[in-house]
């Protein structure tokens, strides 16, 4: 799936209404009035709704290399080692700031991060050899603004408490506890 940087995807765009959004997507996979809705759709996809119901941030969770991952310009992002993917998008001339050790902020509007759950051997590389590199699993999409700006300490422990809700809700559905299975 191709990223638009700073604008989301094809399939939600910064700025749509939720009715917008789930008249296109249907409702997501844990209804209700949340600000952050997943959606099965082939492959999961993240969003992040303002209280206005309007959309702020898509975010793509990498596919397991299942043949869905997240693109720019030809740039294969997730499920590939972090470091190797910013080098090829710098190599394009996108300009980014690291943000954090596993986390690289993109001027054109997206973030790329590792939350360190996945290692080289899940890529099917030599562990020894990558035992240090990141896995870049997953790519937000939004204004640039939007990531610039200082969250408060209430707003990051709400964006960790919404973060390990959804991954409770991946792992309770049965579909993933047996994907993730056949990968251990």
């Amino acid at each position: 799936m191709e990223i638009q940087p700073g604008r989301g995807v094809a399939a939600a765009r910064i700025g749509e209404t939720r009715e917008t959004v789930e008249n296109r997507l249907g409702p997501p996979m844990h209804p209700g009035k949340v600000s952050r809705a997943v959606y099965d759709i082939g492959r999961l996809l993240v969003i992040s709704y303002t209280g206005d119901d309007l959309v702020e941030l898509v975010e793509l969770p990498h596919d397991a290399g299942r043949g869905d991952e997240a693109f720019l310009d030809g740039v294969q992002l997730t499920w590939r080692l972090l470091d190797d993917v910013v080098a090829d998008l710098a190599a394009k001339g996108y300009r980014y700031e690291q943000d954090e050790s596993s986390s690289f902020l993109f001027e054109a509007g997206f973030v790329l991060f590792s939350a360190g759950s996945r290692t080289p051997r899940d890529l099917g590389l030599d562990a020894v050899e990558n035992a240090s590199r990141s896995v870049c699993e997953g790519v937000s999409v939004g204004p640039y603004e939007y990531f610039a700006a200082e969250p408060t300490e209430e707003q990051v422990a709400a964006w960790e408490r919404e973060f390990e809700a959804a991954v409770a809700a991946m792992d309770a559905d049965e579909s993933m506890r047996k994907f993730r299975g056949l990968l251990e």
